[in-house]
């Protein structure tokens, strides 16, 4: 559906780039056939900002899709961290949501510590992922 979607916009520009050519005023050279045309004419800035919106258009759109349809690790919906509290600069307190239980946990640089289990939550958390 993405690569449809795509190749109509690049083959709807070309054939609006086609239709630039013609009207940005290219004058044939007298003696050879050949085609000059001014660098900057309004035909090659209009080419060139649009071009520039459609490849930025399909960086977001691709990073949109990619982020919401990829199944990549550390997605997991029924483990979450719900807050984190820095203690130093290398260690902090992290409240993790592990299905129906919040588990206090302790992370410094190589470890991870269990300080306590809660069966009743500490801190209430929505559908998607909202603090109530």
């Amino acid at each position: 559906m993405v690569w449809r979607v795509c190749l109509f916009v690049i083959t709807s520009l070309q054939s609006f780039w086609l239709l630039a050519d013609t009207v940005s005023g290219a004058v044939p050279a007298p003696a050879t056939g050949l085609v000059y045309k001014e660098p900057f004419n309004s035909g090659a800035i209009t080419q060139l900002a649009l071009g520039l919106i459609v490849v930025i258009g399909l960086i977001f759109t691709l990073a949109w899709l990619l982020r919401r349809y990829s199944n990549l690790p550390g997605q997991n919906k029924r483990l979450q961290v719900i807050a984190a509290l820095p203690l130093t600069a290398r260690e902090k307190v992290v409240l993790v949501q592990a299905g129906e239980q919040q588990l206090l946990l302790g992370v410094a640089p190589g470890r991870v510590n269990l300080l306590a289990s809660y069966d009743e939550p500490l801190i209430e958390v929505g559908e998607k992922g909202i603090l109530l």
